[in-house]
């Protein structure tokens, strides 16, 4: 068992001594999801720390869009226990990239890209494949491509 899997499990055990329903029930939809994606396709398979992290971040990603989408809806309480699960996987996650980290980060490869050749809104797909495996995991997607079209464009 991986060793990222293995404390999952070891916290859940703990919050349930501690009959901590909320942290309780979220691992246990995260270890779910894990071993969803150990048993999908042909073969059963460990998943590395890696590979647990990004479902863990794809967890906490769920908890973020049901917590807004709960809040527009106007169901301020089950916002309030997406977003208190959000914050117990958060804690199993890297620290997220400040806004100006994450700017000077797309601003070297900006500066990479243009060196190479590439200028413009053209210059997006190379810009990404630069900047992604500096920030994998401390930003989401989004951001990042959000700050790349900000800088492209200005």
């Amino acid at each position: 068992m991986t060793t990222l899997k293995s404390k999952l499990q070891e916290d859940l055990n703990a919050a349930i001594k501690e009959r901590d329903e909320l942290r309780s029930s979220t691992l246990r939809l995260t270890l779910a999801a894990i071993t969803k994606e150990e048993v999908a396709g042909k073969e059963k398979r460990e998943l590395s720390d890696d590979e647990v992290q990004k479902v863990i971040t794809r967890e906490a990603k769920k908890r973020r869009e049901a917590a807004e989408a709960f809040a527009q809806g106007g169901r301020g309480e089950q916002a309030e226990r997406e977003k208190a699960e959000g914050e117990v996987l958060a804690a199993y996650l890297p620290k997220q990239l400040s806004d100006d980290e994450l700017n000077q980060i797309v601003a070297q490869a900006v500066e990479e890209a243009k060196a190479a050749g590439a200028e413009g809104p053209r210059a997006m797909g190379a810009v990404m494949k630069i900047v992604n495996p500096k920030v994998a995991g401390q930003a989401e997607g989004g951001r990042v491509a959000a700050a790349v079209k900000k800088l492209l464009a200005g």
